[in-house]
């Protein structure tokens, strides 16, 4: 089976489908045409394209992989951890759970997640994955893993037989890889944007040497593959749906999964929708849900999209079925044409670069002196942006209330986004705020785990409409780690990004709720009790 898209309750227009099909936008698309986004899109797009080959160029990849990985089973190495952010990680996470297959994913700075996944270190091996080779949360990890597996007695050519490396050819990492004796470098298409990699050495080499199958993967979206030129393909359908949402008003897309039998999709095309359409003041804003009737599933605003078979919402969705392959390779290209409608370029990135640079400014600075506007039970509040303004913050009831000031200050069409610097294994209680902070308003509410989302809707978050509250969570850290080298260590990383986040935020003038947890578990459990 390949893609099938259904689309109801929502009326597509001529001067939505009619100039993507006069322009021939689905064939073009294929010829891999960067005219097709403007002008000022088209150096970016014509390096860009790479994705569209992958269901045929990633083939060399199988074979390869299935040696390396029973040449690791047959050395006793059977436990897989992955570092990388964004368009590094989210794929393979989504693969392998959909696949039932373990693989550890590090895409945090959070020292007490970092140091969980530096055990049983006698069969573990190391994917580092980093396209720019730069990424300074897997460059932090892979210190850390060295550090480690030199403590456990290995010695320098035992540690680099324990890292495989994939990245873009000639980027720093490549060199590093080299230095190390790393026992294997891939090299991926320099062609694809971090993004669209699913599909690439980035998605399918964690995820093979876990034991999922990905040559199935490639047949899944080859199948696909072969109707793309074709008008009326089911992935230009999903396009034209995406941007007939988006010319309707409805800018948010509530992302579902009834029945599809593929575990944590909505996080991977969640990046994809918010970082490539996310900028110019306009965007496309992903709102993964825990299910098809959560909160947040309806709305003026809002487009309903459902991953599997399980049919329809109640207001106007689009529902997409079929294999995990076939879904990357119809999201990419949908998104693609998506950012046509919208009149943007869908592979750029312009606002990425800020929080990191406000990031490396506080490491070399210093962490800012923020003193709390009240203290309650296990819970800082510090707000920017005018959110507290007039708040009673002396009462019990403090807590509530800041956060109704926050709700309340969202604007009309905008959106409440969480965003979590904690630790997404311990703290997991967390991602319930989200649900819970939509009972109780009317608007769309996202969540997001620090560092990670600064990779994905962070991008939408600076360059997207200005619409957005924001509430961010950190908390105390238990025991620190070091980053072997850097005269920083993982609380003091995890610290600076919270903080240049909060940067990035305040010179937009958006109101932001900053809650510090000075006992996670207590603090979580006070704010969710809060809320219920």
């Amino acid at each position: 089976m390949t893609l099938q898209v259904s689309v109801s309750g929502l009326d597509i227009p001529d001067s939505v489908r009619g100039p993507l099909s006069e322009d021939d936008v689905a064939g073009r698309l294929v010829g891999k045409d960067a005219t097709l986004w403007g002008p000022d899109a088209e150096s970016e797009a014509s390096i860009r394209l790479g994705w569209l080959d992958l269901p045929a160029t990633s083939r060399e990849l199988v074979a390869r992989l299935a040696d390396l990985r029973a040449e690791l089973a047959g050395e006793g190495l059977d436990r897989i951890v992955l570092c990388g952010m964004g368009g590094s990680s989210l794929a393979p996470e989504v693969i392998c759970r959909t696949a039932g297959v373990p693989l550890i994913v590090l895409d945090t700075t959070d020292p007490g997640q970092v140091a969980a996944a530096m055990s049983d270190l006698d069969r573990t091996v190391v994917v580092v994955s980093s396209k720019s080779g730069g990424t300074v949360e897997t460059d932090s990890q892979r210190r850390a893993f060295i550090a480690a597996f030199a403590e456990a007695g290995l010695d320098d050519k035992e540690i680099g037989r324990r890292f495989v490396v994939v990245t873009d050819p000639g980027s720093p990492l490549s060199e590093t890889a080299a230095a190390m004796g790393a026992r294997a470098v891939f090299l991926a298409d320099p062609n694809v944007g971090g993004r669209y990699s699913a599909l690439s050495a980035f998605g399918l080499v964690p995820s093979a040497l876990a034991g999922a199958d990905v040559g199935a993967l490639l047949d899944q979206a080859e199948e696909l593959a072969g109707t793309l030129a074709e008008p009326g393909n089911p992935a230009l359908e999903l396009g034209v749906a995406l941007g007939a949402g988006f010319r309707a008003g409805r800018d948010k897309l509530a992302l579902a999964d009834a029945g599809s039998g593929i575990t944590g999709f909505g996080d991977w095309a969640e990046q994809l929708i918010a970082e490539s359409t996310g900028k110019e003041g306009r965007g496309i804003l992903p709102v993964v849900l825990e299910s098809v009737d959560a909160p947040g599933a309806a709305g003026s605003d809002v487009l309903l999209a459902v991953i599997g078979s399980g049919g329809p919402g109640t207001g106007p969705s689009v529902t997409v079925d079929g294999p995990l392959g076939a879904q990357f390779l119809g999201w990419e290209y949908a998104t693609a044409v998506a950012g046509r409608v919208l009149g943007i370029n869908p592979f750029d990135q312009p606002n990425v670069t800020e929080s990191k640079e406000n990031t490396q400014r506080i490491l070399g600075e210093g962490l800012p002196d923020e003193q709390p506007a009240a203290t309650i039970g296990a819970i800082e509040i510090r707000g920017s942006g005018g959110v507290l303004d007039g708040v009673d913050l002396s009462s019990h009831d403090g807590v509530v209330l800041a956060v109704d000031a926050l709700l309340a200050s969202v604007p009309p069409r905008g959106y409440l986004a969480v965003m979590a610097y904690l630790d997404r294994e311990a703290d997991a209680s967390a991602e319930n705020l989200r649900s819970a902070l939509a009972r109780r308003g009317e608007h769309a509410v996202t969540f997001g785990w620090g560092p990670r989302f600064l990779h994905s809707t962070g991008q939408y978050h600076k360059g997207g409409p200005q619409v957005g509250a924001f509430l961010q969570v950190t908390g105390v850290v238990a025991e620190d780690l070091a980053v072997p080298d850097q005269p920083y260590s993982f609380a003091t990383l995890q610290a600076a990004q919270a903080g240049g986040d909060r940067k990035a935020l305040a010179d937009r003038d958006r109101p932001l709720l900053h809650l510090h947890l000075t006992d996670r578990a207590a603090g979580l459990g006070q704010l969710l009790s809060a809320l219920a």
